[in-house]
């Protein structure tokens, strides 16, 4: 296509040498015809005699000269024997551009490996002069290709990310730790008068989402010194050697900017325990933590130089990593408590309107367990949600819809009247009775019969505070709850019409069940763990081998008594349904109109047919959380 392209452009050049080239065209037989009448006065050759610029009268322009373009078969004896005859002005035109011609037709078939080379040229060149992303030494850019090996962190010298300790909020003694470092980077002088070392390493433990890598923003914020920040993964290369050698890099770097931070966001992808998983584990991670080791607390050592790291799987990280000297620290950045949530809204809702009746401290009860991570997209659905009604504020209703989506999903079709709906109906209602009735339960915030994610209807509980120490009086009340939906359909409408609608609860209440026997001893086994402590986490072979070793006299008492307990709770369920009929039935025929009953509502009817446990009646609102379909 190049050549052809170079031999047009050689054609129009040539042509444009003797006159301008036509713009009409005349076929060979017509030209034929036009010389034997004698109508044709000159013919000017080119290509070799291929193309034809004829001078030729024509009649339809009252005979006036025409100048056409011919394309010819080529130049014979006859055709010029006939131009003689018919006294025909002709001459051969040779192109005077030949050289220049084969230039063309060269350079139009190396124009592709041309640009492609040149191409790649200049992307090195511009890779080489600012790759380096600020660090010294302008080729250890992450992205240069001829530095393979070197490190990938982010270097900033004077590091602004736009968050300080004023934007961390819920983590008061992680903060206070951290506040400890950076006053110890800019006036060591303090700590060192009294003999006090800087911690070589602080790890950050702890779930998603609650706000370890803001904090490391806000320390870089703060300290004002030189800062890396990489990833964990982006040491690992399927290259052995390669992540060594960026650890190697980055440390070399580190100390010419120290005193620094280094901060490595999930760590535990390459620090995990060495030696574990079928095979003995990867050569090349296992050399890139060794490395890791010897420059955190090595022969050299990294005076100035302070690691901070964040992971959520502590739990798997090598033991050499954790020892003091490397990690000095481990801080835990766990979710937050009432007060901790009470001031991560209000950092978030610094550019939000809210409403009057809008109180943080309520929507903070409403929420525990969430984290701040979660506390931040529940405002913001609340404000999407604002806009999409077309408020100009955020109300309780908002909010309340937010939470509702969060927690069990976005809206479905509502169910019309029908069996159905009665059945969804008794089902929400028996896991309010049982709750409701049985002492230790978890008080009943509403009921509803709008279908959220995969349930048909929900029924929401308000938990206690501390979630993290449950008696087994709660734990069993909270079997009997999630068993009241199965036992008001087999109460009501019989053994063969109970459905599939369950099949969550049931879920819940063998893995609670399950969980008393063998973690938590509370059973007829005995008050000790049945589970291998080694075996926890996400270790599948881990678990399995942990139940092969385990005899099968010992792994049938746990079914038994696994099944006892579901069995019991199932009983305690179906006789509070058949002993308060009467209260169940106003109570559904009264949501089945409105479809959300709040839990005051509930209680109030439930009162006046069987007295409420003085416990399950909360006295003020606490926390609300949900629980949705008898989840937990």
């Amino acid at each position: 296509m190049a050549a052809g392209f170079a031999a047009t452009f050689g054609l129009a050049q040539s042509a444009s040498a003797a006159d301008d080239v036509a713009s009409s065209r005349m076929s060979y037989s017509r030209f034929l015809e036009y010389l034997d009448m004698g109508r044709v006065k000159k013919v000017d050759l080119y290509e070799q005699g291929t193309i034809a610029i004829v001078e030729a009268v024509s009649p339809e322009l009252g005979n006036r000269v025409q100048r056409v373009r011919v394309q010819l078969p080529g130049t014979s004896s006859e055709l010029l024997k006939k131009f003689r005859e018919k006294n025909v002005d002709f001459a051969a035109h040779t192109n005077t551009e030949d050289n220049g011609q084969v230039f063309l037709n060269l350079l139009g078939n190396l124009a592709f490996p041309l640009l492609l080379v040149g191409g790649l040229f200049l992307l090195t060149r511009r890779q080489q002069g600012g790759g380096g992303g600020g660090m010294p030494g302008g080729m250890g850019g992450p992205n240069n290709p001829m530095a393979f090996g070197k490190s990938k962190a982010k270097f900033q010298m004077e590091p602004n990310t736009g968050v300080t300790f004023d934007d961390v909020a819920g983590v008061k003694e992680a903060k206070n730790d951290f506040m400890e470092i950076v006053e110890f980077l800019k006036r060591p002088e303090r700590f060192t008068a009294v003999g006090a070392k800087i911690p070589k390493g602080c790890l950050l433990v702890g779930p998603p989402g609650t706000g370890k890598t803001l904090l490391a923003k806000a320390i870089a914020g703060e300290a004002g010194v030189p800062f890396f920040s990489i990833s964990g993964s982006e040491f690992v290369e399927m290259f052995v050697g390669v992540g060594a050698s960026r650890v190697r890099d980055l440390f070399k770097k580190a100390k010419e900017n120290a005193p620094c931070i280094i901060f490595v966001d999930e760590i535990d992808a390459v620090g995990r325990s060495r030696g574990t998983g079928v095979g003995g584990g990867n050569d090349e991670r296992e050399q890139t933590l060794n490395q890791l080791l010897t420059e955190m607390d090595g022969f050299e050592g990294n005076t100035g130089i302070i690691v901070i790291a964040a992971t959520n799987r502590a739990d798997i990280l090598d033991p050499a990593l954790l020892r003091p000297g490397r990690f000095d620290r481990q801080v835990a950045v766990d979710v937050p408590d009432l007060a901790g949530r009470v001031e991560i809204l209000g950092v978030h809702a610094k550019n939000k309107r809210f409403e009057d009746e809008v109180d943080l401290e309520m929507i903070a009860k409403r929420t525990p367990g969430f984290s701040g991570a979660d506390l931040s997209n529940l405002l913001n659905e609340a404000a999407i949600l604002c806009g999409r009604r077309g408020k100009t504020a955020i109300s309780l209703s908002e909010v309340d819809d937010s939470v509702d989506r969060i927690v069990a999903g976005m809206e479905g079709t509502r169910l019309n009247d029908g069996k159905a709906k009665s059945l969804v109906a008794y089902h929400e209602v028996g896991h309010a009775i049982c709750g409701t009735l049985t002492p230790g339960h978890d008080p009943v915030q509403k009921v509803t019969l709008i279908p959220r994610g995969q349930a048909k209807g929900l029924t929401w509980f308000i938990p206690g505070e501390d979630a993290s120490l449950i008696s087994k009086q709660q734990i069993f009340a909270r079997v009997v709850g999630a068993l009241g939906g199965r036992a008001a359909e087999e109460v009501i409408f019989g053994e063969a019409e109970v459905t599939t609608g369950a099949s969550s609860d049931l879920n819940q209440v063998a893995s609670m069940a399950k969980q008393m026997v063998t973690t938590f001893g509370m059973s007829d086994i005995g008050p000790w763990s049945l589970q291998d402590p080694s075996a926890q986490g996400g270790d599948m072979i881990m678990r399995m081998m942990a139940r092969n070793s385990m005899s099968e006299k010992l792994a049938n008492d746990i079914d038994v008594a696994t099944k006892r307990i579901a069995d019991e709770a199932y009983e305690v369920a179906v006789k509070q349904i058949r002993d308060n009929r009467e209260a169940i039935d106003v109570i559904t025929e009264e949501l089945m109109e409105v479809e959300t009953m709040t839990g005051e509502r509930f209680r109030e009817i439930l009162s006046q047919f069987v007295e409420i446990p003085a416990v399950n009646i909360p006295g003020e609102v606490k926390m609300a959380t949900v629980n949705a379909g008898g989840k937990l």
